[in-house]
């Protein structure tokens, strides 16, 4: 557990001791987080994974200079196994979008060598037809496209050729920019456009411009090329009648260090859809970022331009308010929004049981990482969500 920056007699009466480092201003000029309210995280927390909702999980919740950081579980259920700690490793699943695609397309844009409104047959004329003709980038961002949730998984297909083909294959349901539909096929596309335009793999792409400027030294996909395997939160144990979405897993055989997406696992690990592993220290980061107009430590990753595009509303009249990536008040956002939050307020979830929320008018935000999927993805943890965006919005001051 880490608390920083907060007064000794509050730290105290949480039951935790106060860290060495100590505070570069007076404690009671030091922005606060209500402690009382850590014992509600924890309960919330250690609750599901009584449960059997999830084997483990991290927790950070910042407001300007206090944190309060937090590891539970193990990696599995089993009794032995290795505790959690707020250095393992997580599948971040569809934070993926906003943790790599996004700010790809918007670092690109910022450059001129993509437009926002950009029809994506400009980059790809071979997905002329089935409705896709009038399709923009603004579209595929704020999941406004019209094209269907995902890629189909039959008959059997693997690569990022076959990929690219299917997703052109895709015809739209409604006419662009008419229609909410959240889509992995959206992201697809937009990591195939930032490959295109660059010449670079995404991963390469992300890793140069993104997580090493940023200091993200444990963020990036395929992460068994640079991580030890057993900092890797495990996720899906290949089922017995090998039937499913994950029918591609022997029996018994598990993800650990491979993508838990099928779709992104068919594709070799890398799409713009998932495929990112990450840290709850890394995520800060790139809130603290966010929060700070693009730039950290002195380094600029994102202009306050792209900044304000990727958080606020920018998907058509009437539809569900997207930022160009971020989720802001679609139906998705309301469990980690909790209710405190106001709407404004902005993040991502991913489907392993991942929430990044920032809320710029507290300055606060909070991160979550878990691996809820293991062994088998049937667990719901949405009422969990909805508790932990509520407390972490108390704990800040949010209102």
């Amino acid at each position: 557990m880490r608390i920083y920056l907060l007064p000794c007699i509050a730290v105290l009466a949480a039951g935790c001791t106060l860290p060495a480092r100590v505070p570069s201003v007076p404690a009671a000029d030091v922005p606060r987080l209500d402690v009382r309210r850590f014992p509600q995280i924890d309960a919330a927390i250690e609750g599901a994974i009584d449960a059997r909702k999830l084997p483990g999980a991290v927790f950070h919740l910042e407001h300007e200079d206090a944190v309060y950081e937090r590891a539970y579980g193990r990696l599995t259920y089993e009794r032995d196994a290795p505790v959690v700690t707020t250095a393992t490793t997580f599948d971040a699943a569809s934070l993926t979008k906003v943790l790599a695609t996004a700010p790809s397309v918007l670092i690109l844009a910022e450059q001129g060598r993509i437009g926002l409104d950009d029809r994506l047959v400009k980059y790809f004329p071979e997905c002329a037809g089935g409705g896709k003709e009038t399709i923009t980038i603004r579209q595929l961002l704020t999941h406004s496209s019209g094209l269907p949730a995902g890629l189909p998984a039959v008959p059997a297909w693997k690569g990022r050729a076959a990929a690219h083909k299917l997703a052109c294959d895709q015809v739209v349901t409604h006419p662009p920019g008419t229609f909410f539909r959240y889509s992995d096929v959206n992201y697809v596309l937009l990591g195939q456009v930032v490959e295109k335009v660059t010449g670079t793999p995404l991963d390469d792409y992300a890793q140069s411009h993104i997580y090493a400027p940023l200091g993200m030294r444990d963020t990036g996909y395929l992460p068994l090329r640079r991580v030890d395997v057993e900092t890797i939160a495990p996720t899906q144990v290949g089922s017995a009648d090998g039937k499913g979405a994950h029918g591609d897993l022997t029996p018994g055989e598990l993800l650990r260090g491979v993508v838990h997406d099928p779709t992104v696992r068919r594709m070799g690990g890398v799409a713009g859809s998932a495929g990112v592993f990450t840290t709850v220290g890394d995520v800060a980061r790139y809130a603290r970022m966010l929060l700070a107009g693009g730039v950290l430590d002195g380094v600029r990753i994102l202009s306050p331009d792209s900044v304000r595009l990727l958080t606020t509303v920018q998907s058509p009249p009437g539809l569900a308010r997207r930022g160009l990536g971020m989720d802001i008040d679609s139906p998705y956002a309301k469990r980690p929004r909790g209710t405190v939050y106001p709407v404004g307020s902005y993040g991502h979830t991913g489907f392993t049981g991942c929430i990044l929320w920032v809320d710029p008018q507290s300055k606060s935000f909070y991160v979550f990482l878990s691996n809820r999927v293991y062994p088998d993805d049937k667990s719901n943890i949405l009422d969990l969500y909805t508790r932990m965006g509520t407390l972490a919005a108390q704990a800040a001051g949010a209102h």
